[in-house]
């Protein structure tokens, strides 16, 4: 599967989570949660440190959630993708997009070895949703 389908693959669903959700404004983890936002699509934030962003409460981490989610968007070092990466195994979800940065070599190996629709190494959600 090329890069386009499967970004396509990832966007056909909703609802999202952002994993690194930051209160700071001048930080990608809030602005791709805005971007979710300003192209009316529905996304949660994930902060452990935060119990609100943008007004809008924050989870702790993916097993937090209300609802089950699509996908998620990872925007953490990437010492920590690896543990989100087994979090959302033990939850179920298949779309993961890594922001640039965010991946890790064992976090790709261990989302492609359980048939997660993987996007990483430089395509961002802010450039294809044009924000």
């Amino acid at each position: 599967m090329n890069d386009q389908d499967a970004i396509a693959r990832f966007l056909d669903g909703s609802p999202h989570a952002v994993v690194g959700a930051s209160r700071d404004r001048s930080k990608i983890g809030n602005r791709v949660l805005m971007c979710y936002r300003q192209n009316q699509r529905a996304a949660y934030p994930i902060n452990p440190t935060a119990t609100e962003i943008e007004g809008q409460q924050a989870y702790a981490d993916l097993a937090s959630l209300p609802e089950p989610v699509h996908g998620i968007s990872v925007i953490t070092p990437p010492v920590v993708a690896e543990s989100i990466v087994d979090q959302a195994i033990e939850i179920g979800i298949k779309h993961i997009w890594f922001q640039p940065g965010a991946e890790s070599v064992a976090a790709l190996e261990k989302a492609h070895a359980h048939g997660i629709n993987v996007i990483a190494g430089g395509a961002c959600l802010l450039v294809v949703l044009n924000t």
